[in-house]
């Protein structure tokens, strides 16, 4: 199986691999946005005790963080809140990097800027909270990140290759000269962009980043059955694929619906009857996103014992946060994102285990959902308080992420190679 997956599936993605686009979207994320996350990560931890579990030194750590919970979660807000900023810079530092004579650092600053541009609505600036255009200029903005980073760059690039430049004598200080080098690709680009973002604003009432999330978030036809759970989780992480954050895309229409169907089960178990309600939020973030979207944790523990320096350091940093079921150090630093090796698994476990926890929950192997503990809550615990106390649900949760450390195995191994390739190559240039 294999050998087959090598020489029919694994070569040609391994060639989309090295499109210049895509590692420069990965050394973007590696390089640039991942101290971001790392730090923005601790603090949400620290914020989000998992106080369903009910423990003495649980709930003092939770009293001692609820009154000043905005103060613990400023910096991640801000660090988060600026991850499509940050990636909008490195995309156009490193695909600028890729090109000869190409300045890195102003095409990161003109990428940058004119992603920046297109985060705000087009009104009177001072009118307009800053903490309202957080989301666009994290998360939720990364795919325009992407696109404005490539495009601008580009464009830069374009200019350079022509000769368009304002023309200076030899006599002029290098850093002169390399500011009126890039000054016509600025005073071009940037009004582009901005006329763009006008004409959205004036004809939608939207930013660009909202107008793509709108786009790429159509109606999910939300309801109890397993159909709807999968194009729901395979949505999800079709989304996570592409930098956009999946859950906050799908959750935004299907929550009311999701918390309806909790409602009811917890109805009926008061009332002595069956509760059928399986499609819940808990569904989702305690059964099948175990270690954070894509069920991660199991990659997590893979790249522990990886043969590859980069892997086992991006595991070593992602395990306490995994625990925690938060991924974004595994999905923006390995990466997951554009990584045409590793977003088969991403999306092919989660799919086997939502159908797998459909099957347990319809037959009434696994008792129905009728708590909502916070997503931070491990491995096991979480399955356990979810269903009021099943020991069975907690080991599904640890049969899934079996189950998923064997689907991401062949592709994990696949990639370990390559990387370990281009390690032996670095040494020994």
């Amino acid at each position: 199986m294999f050998q087959w997956l090598e020489d029919h599936l694994m070569e040609p993605l391994g060639k989309i691999a090295q499109n210049r686009y895509l590692q420069s979207i990965r050394d973007a994320f590696v390089v640039f946005a991942l101290p971001v996350i790392l730090t923005g990560a601790i603090f949400l931890i620290i914020a989000n005790p998992p106080t369903s579990i009910n423990w003495g030194i649980i709930n003092a750590w939770a009293n001692a963080v609820e009154p000043i919970m905005p103060q613990i979660l400023f910096p991640f807000q801000l660090t988060f809140g600026i991850m499509a900023l940050t990636v909008s810079f490195g995309i156009g530092y490193s695909l600028a990097s890729r090109y000869e004579d190409m300045d890195e650092v102003m095409a990161g600053i003109l990428s940058m800027l004119a992603f920046f541009m297109t985060a705000f609505p087009v009104v009177d600036i001072t009118q307009v909270p800053f903490g309202e255009i957080l989301n666009y200029l994290g998360g939720q903005g990364l795919f325009v990140a992407i696109i404005l980073g490539i495009l601008t760059t580009e464009g830069m690039r374009w200019f350079r290759k022509k000769g368009i430049a304002i023309k200076l004598p030899d006599s002029v200080p290098p850093y002169v000269l390399r500011t009126f080098n890039s000054l016509l690709p600025f005073m071009l680009i940037l009004p582009i962009v901005w006329a763009l973002a006008w004409i959205v604003w004036a004809n939608f009432g939207v930013t660009i980043p909202q107008l793509v999330l709108d786009l790429f978030s159509p109606l999910v036809s939300v309801s109890n059955s397993y159909w709807s759970a999968l194009g729901m989780i395979i949505l999800m992480l079709l989304l996570w694929s592409m930098g956009i954050h999946g859950m906050n895309v799908v959750s935004s229409v299907a929550y009311p619906f999701w918390m309806t169907q909790l409602a009811n089960n917890v109805e009926a178990i008061n009332a002595g009857v069956e509760a059928t309600g399986i499609v819940t939020e808990p569904f989702f973030h305690m059964f099948t996103h175990i270690g954070g979207s894509g069920a991660t944790l199991g990659l997590v523990l893979l790249m522990l014992t990886s043969k590859s320096d980069q892997l086992k350091q991006v595991g070593k940093t992602a395990i306490v946060p995994g625990i925690f079921n938060i991924n974004e150090p595994v999905i923006f630093g390995l990466p997951i994102v554009l990584n045409p090796i590793m977003i088969i698994p991403f999306i092919l476990g989660p799919a086997i285990i939502v159908t797998i926890n459909y099957i347990c929950f319809t037959t009434g192997i696994i008792p129905p959902v009728i708590v909502q503990p916070p997503f931070t809550v491990p491995i096991f615990l979480g399955g356990f308080i979810a269903t009021g106390g099943s020991v069975l649900a907690g080991l599904l949760q640890i049969v899934n992420v079996i189950i998923a450390t064997i689907i991401y195995y062949p592709f994990f191994k696949y990639y370990e190679k390559t990387l370990l390739e281009r390690e032996k190559a670095e040494v020994t240039q």
